[in-house]
């Protein structure tokens, strides 16, 4: 009796003590998964003391290589800013505009600051910071045109766009169903666009004064923006959904840029005028 006793009691402690091991497994690997969560894109960033950052690299005078073959323009001043103020270096991946949130969730990169609008459709894919600049678009033609006035003398003719931009997602969802049928042509870089537009290849384009200025005065297109603006664009930064803690730094260091005047001297720098309300 005694003997089934102390088996009986030697099985129970046994069965007892696996049940604490895997109720403590558990418990360390949820609290491991808690721990990554709680690390998150900022911490890794932090981390690695290095902010990737995705760019188009063509589009003066936002993000573009300069003669010395380094990243440079507002966004890329912008973004070193942020990278100081979160106490890393920034660190520029360039992609061309239609692939970049497929670089962003491929984590080519861990934020977009390269003119990316906020959009609705966008904000299912990615969380975006407070707006950093607001860009008007205009309608663009060649200096010889006289027929095209605004987007209501669209129908029939050629007008070309960025593919994968904000613009794009306007010509076809918006103002093909307003105005009537035209034929959209779509290029990878703004110069390109440009080229084909000073040539005669396409009627019209749109795009901000920013971006084109620098671009005709290098290249001495005849060009000229017509009528009133066709909309407003605000841009912001825009990083990985889930990434609160990352987002929240991001718009503090953008508010102090603006409180302390570093935002102002990065604006008047890019574009010689002083910054409009974001």
């Amino acid at each position: 009796m005694k003997k089934r006793t102390s088996f009986l009691t030697l099985f129970l402690f046994i069965t007892f003590t696996l049940i604490l091991s895997a109720c403590g497994t558990s418990n360390d690997h949820e609290n491991t998964e808690n721990a990554v969560e709680q690390t998150g894109l900022l911490q890794e960033i932090k981390d690695r003391g290095v902010m990737r950052v995705g760019v188009m690299g063509t589009y003066q005078p936002y993000n573009f290589l300069n003669e010395n073959k380094e990243m440079d323009g507002f966004d890329v001043d912008i973004a070193k800013e942020i990278a100081k103020r979160l106490g890393v270096k920034a660190e520029f991946v360039a992609q061309e505009f239609s692939g970049m949130i497929a670089g962003l969730q491929a984590e080519k990169f861990d934020v977009v600051i390269s003119q990316m609008t906020i959009t609705d459709e966008r904000k299912e894919q990615m969380d975006f910071s407070d707006p950093y600049i607001t860009n008007s678009v205009k309608v663009i033609v060649h200096e010889d045109n006289n027929s095209i006035k605004s987007v209501e003398d669209f129908p029939g003719k050629n007008i070309g766009v960025g593919l994968g931009t904000n613009d794009e997602t306007y010509l076809r969802t918006k103002l093909l169903p307003e105005v009537g049928e035209f034929k959209i042509m779509t290029y990878d870089d703004v110069i390109t666009s440009l080229k084909d537009l000073d040539a005669g290849r396409i009627d019209a384009t749109i795009n901000n004064m920013y971006a084109i200025k620098p671009v005709v005065e290098k290249n001495g297109f005849n060009i000229k923006a017509v009528g009133e603006p066709v909309k407003s664009d605000k841009a912001a930064v825009a990083t990985r959904k889930g990434n609160e803690e990352l987002i929240n730094e991001i718009n503090k260091a953008l508010s102090d840029m603006k409180k302390d005047g570093t935002y102002r001297e990065i604006f008047v720098k890019w574009f010689d005028e002083e910054p409009q309300d974001v």
